[in-house]
């Protein structure tokens, strides 16, 4: 009953693909667990599925990806209910664990500056190319998997727009500055010159569609020049985007929409990044802090 449900997930419930990848995996390593104690998917109970669940507690599975697959769980088994292959939801007993709540990291304004007006690039189609991708990531807040899809019809060059497909297929339009359209109109010009012919944007250097482990290598070697972050993501540049807007004022509604987020309780994790921005002025400059 695996297949159908992630056929149901993608057709129906409209999750990305990489969601109902991570969805299956989760459970073929949940139905060989079962395999072991010769049980199956139908006949397991919520002893089998605490047993797995502690099973990847001593295995030191982090707890975030543990509660990811407790919620694998919980939407295959209401998934079985529904179609009554399953008496009663034996995950409904399962508790998320507790988690650190780290705040997003984020690469400072003064970096990204330096990152975009100071290091080079280089005038060829890999160079622009790459200073286009940074550029959009960080002026955008758009996700990794929705710069990779992005397509040159998606730019409304006149109404300074750029449409971007989002989780469960929801477009939205995130505005672009001068400088974005400036430089997405060199890099178009650059990819034509160099005969690339794709409709995608972002492009290899070999002119096919971009992918994630080229676009998470690119961006690390940038940051690598301007940043002490733990974490060099396409990500990071994200929770840079979604920050810096916060720290200059920016609507909390307003951020929510150009990030795409279902529920403000997702964007209001940038606003304790501001929190403690402001608290260090505090202690800075409060002659009784």
């Amino acid at each position: 009953m695996i297949e159908p449900f992630t056929k149901y997930l993608l057709n129906e419930k409209r999750y990305s693909k990489h969601t109902v990848q991570s969805y299956e995996i989760d459970l073929l390593q949940f139905q060989s667990f079962l395999e072991n104690c010769d049980e199956s998917i139908t006949t397991a109970n919520s002893k089998n599925l605490r047993a797995w669940v502690v099973s990847l507690i001593e295995a030191k599975i982090s707890s975030r990806s543990v509660n990811r697959k407790i919620a694998s769980l919980r939407s295959f088994y209401k998934f079985l209910l529904k179609r009554e292959l399953v008496s009663e939801n034996p995950a409904t007993k399962l508790k998320p664990l507790k988690t650190p709540k780290a705040l997003p990291e984020f690469v400072q304004k003064s970096d990204m500056d330096i990152l975009l007006d100071h290091v080079e690039f280089g005038d060829d189609f890999a160079g622009i190319r790459d200073k286009v991708t940074i550029d959009l990531l960080y002026g955008t807040g758009m996700r990794l998997s929705e710069l990779i899809n992005l397509k040159i019809s998606d730019i409304d060059f006149y109404g300074g727009t750029i449409k971007v497909l989002g989780k469960r297929n929801k477009e939205r339009l995130i505005p672009l500055s001068k400088d974005n359209i400036t430089l997405l109109r060199s890099y178009i010009k650059t990819k034509e010159d160099a005969s690339y012919h794709s409709h995608f944007l972002i492009l290899t250097d070999a002119g096919s569609q971009a992918y994630p482990m080229m676009i998470n290598r690119l961006v690390k070697k940038y940051l690598n020049h301007i940043s002490k972050v733990y974490k060099k993501s396409p990500h990071v540049l994200r929770h840079t985007f979604a920050t810096h807007l916060l720290d200059n004022g920016a609507d909390l509604n307003a951020v929510k929409e150009l990030l795409g987020h279902a529920s403000l309780a997702a964007t209001q994790v940038y606003t304790h990044n501001s929190l403690e921005k402001l608290k260090s002025t505090f202690d800075l400059a409060h002659p009784k802090a």
